[in-house]
């Protein structure tokens, strides 16, 4: 919908980049807005801005004035239909919300409630992959830990799915995930809310939480000895670098890894209190050259398949402002295409240039 910037509010969603004079957007699509950034669009005059009808948090949006054109109505109808895996994926976050807190106040985990929210989300993503490379966007400093778990169980269900693994595996991985951090309920709220880089001490505290996962889980019902490991060892590594136990690769389960490395996708990804988040792409770089030897080669490729949605002829948005169209993909470094810029004619081999990246399919 279209609304002017004084009935914005925080948390609503940008659907097209916010024009100003320069070549550059004031601010890009798929931005969560905050204060500050509503501000800037007051600052620079902007008429109009074309937001989601849905905000980061799950909650409807609901403007006093829409400017909208009635010819566009219909436009707008068939995109909340396309959107529908939005909404759902933000009432989850929303859902799950309220489940964390309610844990942190000490209510046991109830699975049925679990298997209630996440099982249509998992079995959307299967139709709808390509959102995966979408979801960082509505992440918020703020609920940081939310939108997190619940992109960690999505993503870890759709690699077991790229697996191959039978639906009742990937549905046990999907739980895994959204399970893992479940022990930072029993982490100080000042450490989860501190903008700055732990301390060791507070860092020592952070690598408890699996332990508090796996004991505030174990003898749950419907909680599976798989998903136990899965919450356990998703922070253990392949060369025996991780925590809290310090095991290497023949002990740690490939559900295990599958929930690591999307944990590790989604951390990088998005933005923090004390991080600014990074392209996905960049990131899938980083994780199959920096991180070789911590994750099963199987289940990096896995993720790769997952995430890089990208063919010959697809637009894309460049992390250096320009947009191109994808001319040639070698299958040996998928993220770094041959791409023509489509306002040059110029074509660039991004294997040739390290410092840009693939920031959006458009």
């Amino acid at each position: 919908m279209k609304v002017k910037p004084a009935q914005l509010q925080r948390g609503c969603i940008t659907t097209k980049d916010v024009e100003g004079l320069t070549d550059f957007p004031i601010i890009k699509e798929n931005t969560v807005l905050t204060d500050e950034l509503i501000d800037i669009l007051k600052l620079f005059l902007v008429d109009m801005v074309e937001v989601e009808s849905v905000l980061a948090n799950g909650e409807t949006f609901k403007p006093l004035e829409v400017i909208e054109e009635i010819e566009e109505i219909e436009i707008e109808n068939n995109k909340e239909k396309q959107n529908e895996f939005l909404y759902q994926y933000v009432e989850a976050v929303k859902q799950f919300k309220k489940l964390f807190q309610s844990w942190q106040a000490g209510r046991k985990v109830e699975m049925l409630e679990v298997r209630t929210i996440f099982i249509p989300l998992f079995e959307r993503v299967m139709e709808q992959p390509k959102k995966l490379l979408q979801l960082h966007h509505y992440s918020n400093k703020e609920d940081y830990n939310y939108h997190h778990s619940v992109y960690v169980g999505i993503l870890s269900a759709y690699i077991g799915y790229k697996m191959k693994l039978n639906k009742g595996d990937w549905l046990q991985i999907g739980f895994g995930g959204v399970l893992a951090d479940l022990g930072m309920t029993k982490v100080s709220p000042s450490i989860l809310k501190k903008k700055g880089s732990l301390t060791s001490v507070e860092f020592e505290e952070v690598k408890k939480h699996p332990i508090h996962s796996y004991k505030m889980l174990k003898g749950i019902t419907g909680v599976s000895d798989l998903i136990l490991l899965a919450v356990l060892q998703h922070h253990e590594r392949y060369d025996g670098s991780g925590y809290p136990l310090g095991v290497n690769s023949k002990k740690i389960h490939l559900f295990s890894q599958i929930v690591a490395i999307s944990d590790v996708y989604h951390a990088m990804t998005t933005e923090r209190l004390y991080r600014s988040k990074r392209f996905p792409y960049q990131v899938l770089e980083d994780i199959t050259k920096e991180q070789f030897g911590k994750f099963d080669v199987k289940v990096v490729q896995a993720l790769l398949q997952s995430l890089v949605q990208i063919s010959i002829g697809d637009k894309v948005r460049l992390s250096s402002g320009d947009d191109a169209e994808i001319v040639f993909i070698d299958q040996q470094i998928p993220t770094r295409p041959m791409v023509k810029l489509l306002n040059s004619e110029e074509i660039i081999e991004l294997n040739h240039h390290p410092s840009i990246f693939i920031e959006e399919i458009i």
